[in-house]
């Protein structure tokens, strides 16, 4: 089966952006999240302030949270620990295994859940292809040549999905 086209279905500046009722109004009971670039930068493992008050936000609220990351380090299943998180590590993203795994651990179904990330192609194409929200933000850093290059091969898609940003 072919992928579909790497547009996302929703564009944000940040996660932190991003509502529980934003996703309720979309039927989202479930967001996975990428970890890095996404929640934090490949740098550290520390969140900012508004993103640990955002993770708490969402905590608290009906959506449940996972992150499903292509990474197999510990520094994503130890930030997870520290921050009351779940985890999926070496997920393949856009292949769907990840994903797929996550959707069961939760009994959902695809759409009941949406995948925020910053990379156009393995956030967005392995949400599209499992069937769930894709959900792009901006990187946090692109500390290196090669995520800067990465970026600009995104932007034709970016530019693509550019009636898809939520309006703040």
């Amino acid at each position: 089966m072919p992928f579909p086209p790497p547009l996302p279905k929703m564009i944000l500046p940040r996660l932190t952006d991003l509502s529980p009722k934003m996703l309720e109004e979309k039927g989202i009971r479930l967001l996975m999240l990428d970890f890095d670039n996404t929640i934090v930068p490949y740098t550290t493992d520390l969140p900012t302030r508004k993103m640990a008050a955002w993770i708490r936000k969402m905590q608290a609220s009906p959506i449940r949270l996972c992150v499903v990351s292509n990474s197999k380090r510990d520094r994503v299943k130890k930030f997870c620990r520290q921050y009351g998180l779940d985890c999926i590590t070496g997920a393949r993203k856009p292949f769907s295994k990840g994903i797929r795994e996550c959707l069961m651990r939760y009994g959902m179904e695809p759409k009941d859940a949406a995948l925020v990330g910053d990379q156009i192609y393995t956030d967005t194409l392995g949400a599209n292809a499992a069937g769930v929200t894709s959900i792009l933000v901006n990187a946090i850093n692109n500390h290196n040549l090669l995520l800067k290059a990465r970026h600009l091969l995104e932007l034709p898609f970016i530019f693509a999905g550019r009636k898809r940003r939520v309006k703040l």
